[in-house]
């Protein structure tokens, strides 16, 4: 059978079978039957370049053959896969190397939480410990922020299309404006600061702030160094808790392992998901500083805590990529380097999109939706995957494989593009005065 027409069909039983809910399968109407690195490919053999990485969760590539050796070694040994949270060489040995390597380099001590799967019930855990160890209630967190689905943090996430789907009222947080949310010249710290210090804001003293350094779903919004220490340092004035959302933005994303070590932070529960793992196998931990272990056992549980393959694919690439700083060098210079060639692109077209970022988490503003979605339709036409975020999803989010090499990041680069030029040529007049009117 010729590989286009099964693949057509096989995506046509797709939506048949599968929910409404699907999204990605929408966005790219391909069925992939194979990928290694940066490539992906689809039944019919087209080759696509991936420049979302399993939305962050494949930072070191798809099939990434030095952590699969690890996978294939341990799998043949028949040790424990699935254990709950029995102890196991797995998890010994991926919290030594993660306390050895990460930490102590840093600065940073931490007990390990093995929370379920998901980047949102870590956030979850968060939460809960927050409140216990406070005896609060209310949760900062910040506009255009993004934690999760689940209720609990469905709850801290800002954008009205996911909150309205929970379908109930979402309490017992308080969204305050993110770094940059009134412009350049306001620094949003001092309102944070003015209304919980402020015994008569309004305002609920919280258990918790909670903060991404680069809001990612958010529109790749990139928090200052020094804004972040201030927040931090509210928090330590009104006895919360200070949390830091590295589900997206941590193990390598922004250059550095943690997205907050350029500030100096030192937060006390950071959640980290995703690429934890290093090869996409679902796996998310908090680190917690000792004072705020106020967990009794078994309070916050779950049958998938710390899954020993996930554990092993993660120390691996601890080994692999941490234990010297060329890899995180490699990051700085290939985020530079993409940057570089955003920023040119959109002189090209007079200024009129907006570029931002830190490493290799890059946002191209579009500012209209229509303008982003059309880009990133063209783009998967010519071979590359992109997806969008933002508010509106205006702005095309770049989240290549941090190991991905120069000639297929050019290419994926060329295709973006000449998918914006087309885009721009083919819009129709009223939309362009629009776009190039609001600069």
């Amino acid at each position: 059978m010729d590989g286009a027409i099964s693949g057509s069909r096989n995506l046509q039983a797709l939506e048949t079978l599968e929910s409404n809910v699907r999204l990605y399968s929408r966005s790219f109407p391909a069925f992939f039957s194979r990928a290694r690195g940066s490539i992906m490919l689809t039944e019919s053999g087209r080759k696509v370049i991936d420049f979302l990485s399993g939305a962050g969760a494949l930072n070191y590539g798809h099939n990434n053959h030095r952590i699969k050796a690890a996978i294939t070694e341990y799998l043949a040994s028949d040790a424990v896969v699935h254990g709950l949270d029995m102890g196991t060489p797995a998890k010994l040995e991926f919290m030594e190397t993660f306390s050895s390597v990460i930490l102590r380099d840093r600065g940073l001590k931490y007990r390990f939480q093995f929370t379920g799967p998901t980047g949102a019930n870590a956030i979850e855990a968060a939460l809960k410990l927050s409140r216990k160890v406070t005896g609060r209630q209310n949760i900062i967190s910040f506009t255009h922020g993004y934690h999760g689905l689940s209720l609990g943090a469905l709850a801290a996430t800002s954008n009205q299309f996911h909150r309205k789907a929970g379908g109930v009222s979402l309490s017992s947080v308080t969204f305050m404006p993110y770094d940059g949310y009134h412009g350049p010249d306001i620094d949003t710290a001092d309102h944070v600061r003015k209304v919980l210090l402020d015994k008569s804001s309004g305002i609920d003293s919280p258990a918790a702030i909670l903060v991404e350094s680069v809001q990612g779903e958010g529109g790749i919004n990139v928090a200052r160094k020094e804004w972040l220490q201030s927040i931090q340092a509210i928090a330590k004035d009104t006895d919360a808790l200070f949390i830091v959302d590295d589900v997206q933005m941590g193990c390598g994303r922004t250059g550095d392992f943690f997205s907050f070590e350029f500030a100096g932070l030192s937060p006390d529960i950071v959640v980290l998901s995703k690429s934890l793992s290093g090869y996409g196998l679902p796996l998310s931990i908090l680190l917690v500083k000792e004072e705020v272990d106020a967990w009794e056992p078994g309070e916050h549980t779950g049958t998938f805590r710390g899954n020993n393959l996930a554990l092993v694919s993660a120390t691996a690439a601890i080994n692999i990529y941490w234990r010297s700083q060329t890899f995180s060098q490699g990051v700085h210079q290939m985020g530079e380097f993409v940057r570089r060639r955003l920023d040119t692109i959109s002189r090209q077209h007079g200024n009129s999109f907006a570029v931002r970022g830190r490493g290799m988490a890059l946002g191209f503003d579009c500012q209209m939706a229509e303008i982003a979605e059309a880009t990133a339709r063209s783009a998967f036409e010519k071979g590359l995957i992109i997806e969008r975020c933002g508010p509106v999803d205006q702005v095309i989010k770049f989240l290549p494989a941090l190991t991905i090499d120069s000639e297929t990041l050019n290419q994926g680069l060329e295709i973006f593009e000449e998918s914006l030029a087309e885009t721009l040529k083919q819009t129709g007049p009223s939309l362009r005065e629009t776009l190039y009117s609001s600069q």
